[in-house]
């Protein structure tokens, strides 16, 4: 076959190299081949991807014996390589029974006091239920809901069971006030259709019982009521310094109901719909992280009444919260954490170390509580790091607060 006078070609060597060339002077096996006149020179340029496979098998090896590359570097960062996926499955056991055992110290937290208002009201003595504020109960119940809603969706059995008793122990006190008279009924019948239509919900959700429909109208109820309580709960706790006003309820209820509405009309970007998709969470996070700050303003204002808390309460809230932290880290919840944290530090510790500076609980109770806490934390950030092959907690860290 003779090429086309107009087009020019080259003839290759079908021999294979002598085994002693060198790569650098392959171009000399350029000069056996017949020359062939042309008009047009060409001029041919070895490439990187066609060299023989046994120069790019020698190459390939002589660097990675060079700079020591792992086999696995190239999928590292891809995909997580856990170093004992024995010691993560364990660890996933752990954290989610020690959520679990959150219960015992959140139940004993309302138990005293839900006894002690069935002796008043036996005793036939009302009047020493209104030491107990309705209004600050209500708060409390719903950021239980609120909360409740979250971890249903995520599937979090543990937190789950801490939340709904929750609701529970609070609606029971709430019921015996209203029996006291110290909550006005139509407030304390509104309540109860809520508690019973979020418990409703959540439990239907949680089993995958329920249309997405009806489960978006509860998430944008509970979202518009946090945010329509939690300034207002934060406005009311330096009322006597500031005056007395519904306005920060009114201003930012509305401003949650124009954003839902917003959101769900499709008027939002799609990073304005996730922020606000997750502030019913972080509401109820807020409304229970104000809770110590203002118990401990109290405490400032009033320091004989440090005197009628018990340490036992706050040590039960220390622990409850604390036994938490281990799986907020381990999933890598921020949100869940930051409560856990924030309660276990302030409204446990935070009011130990109050009670200590006035001289109501001993300096080696004190002490022993910091310890105790201390080493608690350690230990989680310690297991953590291993469960999840991290070369140090800071590493742990990281991933729980900027993400993975």
């Amino acid at each position: 076959m003779t090429s086309s006078p107009s087009v020019p070609s080259v003839r290759l060597p079908l021999r294979a190299a002598p085994p002693r060339a060198s790569p650098l002077c392959r171009s000399r096996q350029w000069s056996d081949a017949p020359r062939v006149s042309s008009p047009a020179l060409v001029v041919v340029k070895p490439l990187a991807s066609k060299a023989p496979a046994s120069y790019r098998s020698a190459l390939l090896l002589h660097r990675r014996r060079r700079y020591a590359l792992p086999p696995v570097a190239a999928t590292a960062a891809s995909k997580p390589v856990f170093k004992d996926p024995k010691k993560y499955q364990e660890w996933d056991s752990m954290t989610a029974k020690f959520a679990g055992a959150a219960n015992v110290p959140f139940l004993l937290l309302q138990l005293p006091q839900i006894i002690l208002n069935a002796r008043n009201l036996l005793a036939g003595n009302k009047n020493a239920l209104f030491a107990v504020p309705w209004l600050g109960m209500l708060t409390g119940l719903l950021g239980n809901l609120s909360l409740l809603s979250y971890f249903a969706k995520k599937k979090e059995t543990g937190a789950v069971i801490v939340q709904t008793l929750g609701v529970i122990s609070t609606y029971v006190v709430i019921a015996q006030l209203a029996m006291a008279e110290s909550m006005p009924l139509p407030q304390f019948v509104a309540t109860s259709a809520v508690v019973a239509a979020g418990l409703l919900l959540n439990f239907l959700n949680y089993f995958g019982w329920l249309r997405g429909t009806l489960w978006l109208v509860w998430e944008d109820f509970i979202t518009i009521g946090g945010l329509a309580v939690l300034p207002q709960v934060m406005w009311s706790t330096f009322v006597p310094f500031i005056p007395n006003s519904l306005l920060p309820g009114i201003i930012s209820g509305s401003l949650a109901a124009t954003a839902v509405v917003m959101a769900r009309m499709g008027k939002l970007s799609e990073g304005g719909i996730k922020f606000v998709g997750s502030l019913s969470g972080w509401t109820a996070t807020l409304l229970f992280m104000w809770m110590p700050v203002a118990q401990m303003w109290t405490n400032y204002l009033n320091p004989s009444n440090i005197k009628g808390l018990s340490a036992f309460t706050m040590l039960l809230a220390m622990i409850g919260n604390g036994l938490m932290i281990p799986r907020a880290v381990f999933i890598r919840d921020l949100m869940w954490f930051t409560g856990s944290a924030w309660a276990s530090f302030l409204q446990g510790w935070g009011n130990l170390a109050c009670m200590y500076c006035f001289h109501s609980i001993s300096r080696e109770s004190f002490l022993a509580t910091t310890f105790g806490l201390l080493m608690w934390l350690g230990f989680t950030l310690w297991r953590d790091t291993i469960a999840h092959g991290n070369s140090s907690p800071m590493t742990s860290l990281k991933e729980l607060l900027f993400g993975k």
